[in-house]
């Protein structure tokens, strides 16, 4: 299948979670990297974290949503402001990846570090756990149901072998039911052949 257009519909994130951690001036950093999808996720993670690290001095975090990272938010939990969300932040976008929550918590270990310091040590806190994570890339799709009779399922199945959207679920009987998710920038043109197909009720999600 042939591009249709040059629209940018791929992004960078990580494919699992992935922790590490670092030490500095005893001090220590553990670094987790998460795959997320929404806010409401995120919170569920931060909120895991807290209680697992319970005692843990900070718990600063940096996230990026939307396939060119629209969404994002930093926190300093505590830290001199701009000294830790804003260095894992920076990460996030030195590596280009979206989708993705970054959580360093800290155990303060005695030794001031000072704000050039916190910077570095979030910074590259940061940097390692996101080496240790696997990056992958993402498209951007959409997502449509098709109803149709059974009589017109050759018609159907013709569109969908050319174009070859992902079939995420199937049901056929008399009447048929398919979901799509379709490359963003293949969808307008498979949705369009498959409204030009007679009895066939396409719907977007």
């Amino acid at each position: 299948m042939g591009v249709q257009s040059e629209i940018d519909d791929s992004y960078l994130t990580v494919a699992t979670s992935a922790e590490s951690v670092y030490k500095e001036r005893s001090s220590k950093f553990f670094a987790y990297a998460y795959p997320v999808e929404c806010e409401s996720q995120i919170r569920d993670i931060l909120d895991l974290l807290h209680k697992q690290y319970y005692d843990a001095t900070h718990h600063c975090y940096a996230w990026r949503l939307g396939p060119h990272g629209e969404q994002f938010r930093a926190n300093d939990d505590g830290e001199p402001s701009g000294t830790a969300g804003k260095p894992i932040l920076g990460q996030l976008l030195s590596y280009g990846v979206t989708n993705c929550l970054i959580v360093v918590v800290r155990y303060f270990g005695g030794t001031k570090l000072g704000v050039s310091g916190l910077i570095s040590a979030y910074r590259e806190a940061a940097r390692i756990v996101l080496e240790s994570a696997q990056i992958v890339e993402q498209t951007v799709n959409r997502r449509f149901t098709v109803r149709f009779p059974y009589i017109a399922m050759n018609n159907v199945m013709r569109i969908l072998k050319e174009m070859q959207p992902a079939v995420l679920e199937q049901s056929f009987g008399n009447s048929c039911v398919m979901r799509l998710s379709i490359r963003e920038r293949y969808a307008d043109a498979v949705a369009d052949k498959l409204r030009k197909t007679e009895s066939v009720e396409l719907e977007e999600e």
